[in-house]
């Protein structure tokens, strides 16, 4: 029997890091949807797009195909067009792109079946915005993941700096808050917690001791 969890919360909470860790731990496959929305907004960039012009980034959909597939060390990668865009799509420009995208109720109409199909067959921990709420309504386990904004800013920074990027905290915390806004307040499918979910805050936790809490939540409600 397969079971799916649904993980959702804020940009910038550690939701693909730690569902990957969990997954890899529970012999679950991770499905990180948030990669997929990326990929749509590389996309639209790279053709010199407005993503604020939702017709344009739907015409964009035609000819466009999105993968979620794995390499040889077991590790997930992005295709777009048969492209691994897995390093272009975590800048923050990429960031705010797909967060304006995925405002699109097309566009999420395009990625609905994609994402729903990968919980069919195979147990997953699906991370995303809407997962609990929207895509996997029925999911066995649903968490709410989140952190502060400061938090949150302070180890995007840090993973931004270590890939040499040349950013200022400043500027990683104004885009944090400006996603959560824009992703709590979208009409189509904003981000909030399911009514059946269990919230997870890791403002004063480890990385390992978020994922052993994510692990724990996941365990006591698969018995």
């Amino acid at each position: 029997m397969s079971i799916a969890v649904a993980i959702d919360g804020p940009a910038g909470a550690g939701k693909s890091t730690i569902a990957r860790a969990a997954a890899s731990q529970l012999g679950f496959i991770y499905v990180d949807t948030g990669a997929l929305y990326r990929s749509i907004g590389l996309n639209a960039l790279r053709k010199g797009i407005d993503i604020t012009d939702a017709d344009a980034v739907v015409s964009t959909l035609d000819d466009l195909k999105v993968e979620l597939a794995f390499d040889a060390e077991g590790s997930q990668i992005v295709l777009l067009n048969g492209e691994d865009v897995s390093a272009f799509i975590r800048t923050p420009e990429v960031s705010m792109s797909a967060s304006k995208v995925s405002a699109i109720p097309e566009v999420r109409a395009f990625l609905l079946d994609l994402q729903r199909n990968m919980a069919k067959t195979q147990s997953v921990i699906m991370d995303g915005r809407d997962i609990g709420t929207v895509v996997l309504p029925d999911a066995e386990v649903k968490i709410f993941l989140t952190a502060s904004p400061e938090i949150r800013a302070k180890r995007r920074f840090d993973e931004l700096i270590e890939k040499g990027q040349d950013v200022k905290y400043e500027d990683v915390l104004a885009d944090v808050i400006e996603r959560d806004y824009n992703d709590s307040h979208r009409e189509i499918a904003p981000l909030k917690p399911a009514e059946d979910s269990h919230l997870a805050d890791t403002s004063g936790l480890t990385l390992q001791e978020s994922i052993d809490l994510i692990i724990n939540i996941i365990k006591e409600n698969t018995k």
